[in-house]
């Protein structure tokens, strides 16, 4: 199942929803990265913490960019799919938190790695997780 999604990305017919997702969630895993340090760091918050919020605020950035570009073929534009399809991807994207969060918890906790490296792995582990979900219910239709 991975393997025939990494194909997709350059080839088949979701191609480019497939490589429009994943800039979406490599810019907004940056900006949650700039988030996480900043409450770890400047705010004095724990990594999960500070994790889960930054988490929370990139989801809405992610349904915000992802609707108006990956999926714009089949977008919410009137306020009630919009605030369903927001609704959404919480759900879906919220499921992810705790993979996120336990991913990152096990590499801090267990193998000694800084929080910041932790969560580029925790990001990348539950990322196809998400799309699949997203795609399948968030934006029915969309793949």
């Amino acid at each position: 199942m991975v393997r025939r999604y990494l194909r997709q990305l350059y080839v088949g017919p979701r191609a480019t929803q497939l490589r429009r997702f994943f800039t979406v969630g490599l810019l907004t895993a940056g900006i949650q990265m700039v988030l996480l340090w900043t409450f770890v760091d400047v705010v004095g918050l724990g990594y999960l913490v500070g994790a889960a919020v930054a988490i929370e605020i990139t989801i809405v950035l992610s349904y915000v960019l992802n609707n108006a570009w990956t999926f714009r073929a089949v977008q919410h534009t009137s306020l009630r799919p919009y605030l369903r399809g927001l609704v959404r991807t919480n759900v879906v994207r919220g499921s992810a938190i705790p993979i996120q969060l336990g991913v990152l918890a096990a590499l801090v906790e267990l193998q000694s790695v800084p929080y910041l490296a932790a969560n580029v792995g925790a990001i990348a582990v539950s990322g196809l997780y998400r799309y699949v979900l997203d795609t399948r219910w968030t934006w029915k239709g969309g793949a």
